[in-house]
């Protein structure tokens, strides 16, 4: 089984947005999370999803479930205090669907809308060959790593690194045990799940994703997201 590990528990401090958080504005008249929620609902190879959001926005993300026919979603929980703690809640949610050990979980952002099918086989694909499959993208600028004085500690050689995005993939025994050993270390800062994962000593494989699986974080990120749906658009209308 193949589950689809959604969380949509942030609340947009950062897109100043007055009165929806950011996986509810919309984008070419849909909401963010359904754009996203569609991408799993059409792949074949997913079986269900589960999704973690903020508690008092639960009621009107189920209308959309409902409204958009997303049959998938089978399980919608409260996301927690951090994104940490909501992908955990989601994790739960899995395990309690779960039949097997050797289920796959693809842990997503819901902000994330510009994925698409073949981005999800790859991800399954990799899990069942090397046990992990981190979407990751490469450096097109330069990184600098620096210190708490803004003083250059080094410069990567950029052909050596990548970014890092989503999905992030796993087989559901190991990211639930890796939350749980966190949970009783008291670790609760791990930025994303590869991080937690490699912490934890699990061996981390990449799958290529493009450029344009950005996540939506600032208003910046929107109107990038809603130009590339845009040209997108555009493409299939005029036949660029």
């Amino acid at each position: 089984m193949n589950i689809g590990v959604i969380f949509a528990g942030g609340v947009g401090s950062r897109m100043h947005s007055k009165d929806k958080p950011k996986q509810f504005l919309e984008l070419h008249n849909k909401p963010v999370i359904v754009h996203t929620l569609e991408v799993f609902e059409k792949c074949k190879r997913i079986d269900c999803v589960v999704i973690s959001c903020l508690e008092t926005w639960i009621p009107y993300l189920r209308e959309l479930i409902y409204k958009y026919r997303l049959d998938k979603v089978k399980e919608v929980v409260s996301g927690g205090k951090t994104g940490q703690e909501s992908i955990y809640n989601g994790l739960c949610a899995a395990e309690r669907i779960s039949t097997s050990d050797k289920d796959i979980v693809l842990i997503h952002d819901g902000v994330r809308p510009l994925i698409d099918g073949k981005l999800l086989e790859a991800n399954i694909n990799g899990v069942l060959q090397y046990g992990s499959a981190i979407t990751s993208s490469v450096v097109k600028e330069t990184l600098l790593i620096v210190n708490g004085d803004n003083e250059i500690k080094s410069v990567p050689n950029r052909n050596d690194s990548r970014i890092a995005k989503a999905p992030q993939s796993f087989y559901i025994k190991d990211i639930v045990s890796a939350h749980r050993k966190a949970i009783q270390e008291g670790k609760n800062d791990f930025i994303d799940s590869c991080t937690m994962m490699q912490y934890y000593g699990f061996g981390l494989h990449l799958v290529d994703g493009s450029a344009e699986n950005i996540k939506i974080t600032t208003p910046e990120d929107f109107y990038i997201m809603r130009a590339i749906l845009d040209a997108k658009e555009n493409a299939q209308l005029y036949e660029f």
